[in-house]
């Protein structure tokens, strides 16, 4: 058993401990969380820190099997541009697409991830998983323009499925824009209500000018790219309210980006009744269109709120801390302990797994970080961490 005290717990479900102590088993389960002068501790002997202990972040938005992309894509293109270079550039020899799979799995252990939910196009990340300490719900993504593809592209998403642990994989349509108004309406068959989805949502605005006047940068990219864009027709309304109306609607959805979502978007969701998470990815966001969400859209409606790193396509580092730290610089009126829960126990609910992680609480193997550099549970560049657990 080891005892670890800090001189802030930070248990993400109630009160913060000064000088607290948590208990955990030689697993990482937690048994028991204490105040520093509780009776039962007194006597024991202690792992002292300085710095504020927090349980292990969720990233709750990946693409792990991109990881061999680091540094080949520009800055600020657009995302039909960077889709384009994602396309042509991401074939690689299979062993260095492994390698860099296993280094980025090491990377988020290192900063402190103990779970993520990560989009894959095939089966590379499946051994690195299934070895790993970091827990992973694996979305398998489909994308189909026409009628024909349909089926196919389902059918081979399902192969891909079967390599991943069933309980934590399930598949998703990838994008408003690479899918057709017939690939949503097939997910009422192909998916039974405990899939949880995870759709890449108005990320640039070239998909809402795709939806709501047929125009814009995705056609200038599906020619580039050969692909069939006759499905799409103006539907004078922006993608998320043109599409969502077509998928399942029990089933848990997590929507990411949503980079250029409006007021007008988020209550239209928020009408449908839906169980709906919004992922945030700042650095990629920055990266990719040089924007960030407006954040002050979605609140006060924190508790669905979700943060991701995006891949090393489109990021340099798979770090959910550096995610933090550029929504405080650019967001003053967001602050540690509010986007701590987006962090940690927002994301874990989002991916099913809030019975084991997300909050230092007794039962549950969330993994301990140690934040340092921290002065009044304010956050900043200098704050780094240190995995305890």
């Amino acid at each position: 058993m080891r005892y670890i005290s800090a001189s802030m717990v930070v248990p993400v479900v109630g009160n913060f401990l000064k000088n607290g102590v948590v208990a955990i088993d030689e697993s990482g389960v937690i048994t028991g969380v204490y105040e520093q002068n509780d009776v039962r501790i007194l006597q024991k002997e202690k792992e002292i820190y300085d710095g504020v202990l927090i349980p292990g972040f969720v990233n709750a938005h990946c693409h792990i099997e991109l990881s061999h992309m680091l540094g080949k894509t520009k800055k600020g293109t657009g995302l039909p541009k960077f889709l384009s270079d994602i396309i042509k550039m991401r074939t690689s020899p299979e062993k260095e697409i492994m390698e860099a799979i296993a280094q980025a799995d090491k990377q988020m252990w290192d900063n402190g991830i103990q779970a993520v939910g990560d989009h894959v196009n095939t089966a590379f990340s499946a051994e690195v998983k299934a070895n790993s300490g970091i827990t992973y719900h694996t979305f398998v993504e489909i994308m189909a323009l026409t009628k024909e593809d349909i089926q196919p592209r389902i059918d081979k998403a399902r192969d891909i499925e079967f390599y991943f642990n069933a309980n934590h994989a399930s598949i998703t349509a990838h994008a408003p824009y690479s899918c057709s108004k017939e690939l949503f309406k097939a997910f009422r068959k192909a998916v039974n209500e405990d899939n949880i989805f995870s759709i890449h949502n108005q990320e640039s605005d070239e998909e809402n000018k795709l939806f709501r006047y047929r125009e814009g940068g995705f056609l200038d990219f599906y020619k580039e790219m050969g692909f069939n864009a006759e499905g799409f027709r103006a539907q004078a309304r922006n993608s998320v309210q043109s599409y969502l109306p077509h998928l399942p609607k029990n089933n848990r959805l997590i929507l990411v980006h949503n980079t250029f979502t409006s007021l007008k978007d988020i209550d239209f969701v928020n009408r449908q009744g839906r169980d709906v998470y919004y992922c945030v990815c700042p650095k990629a966001n920055l990266y990719i269109e040089e924007k960030l969400p407006k954040i002050l859209n979605f609140l006060p409606d924190t508790h669905a709120m979700v943060i991701g790193t995006d891949s090393l396509a489109s990021n340099d580092t798979l770090d959910i801390l550096d995610e933090m730290k550029v929504l405080v610089r650019y967001f003053e009126h967001l602050d540690f302990m509010q986007i701590l829960a987006w962090a940690t126990l927002n994301g874990a609910k989002a991916l099913g797994l809030e019975g084991a992680l997300g909050s230092i609480q007794v039962g549950k193997r969330p993994g301990l970080i140690l934040l340092e550099g921290m002065n009044n549970l304010r956050l900043h560049d200098r704050v780094t961490l240190k995995r305890i657990a």
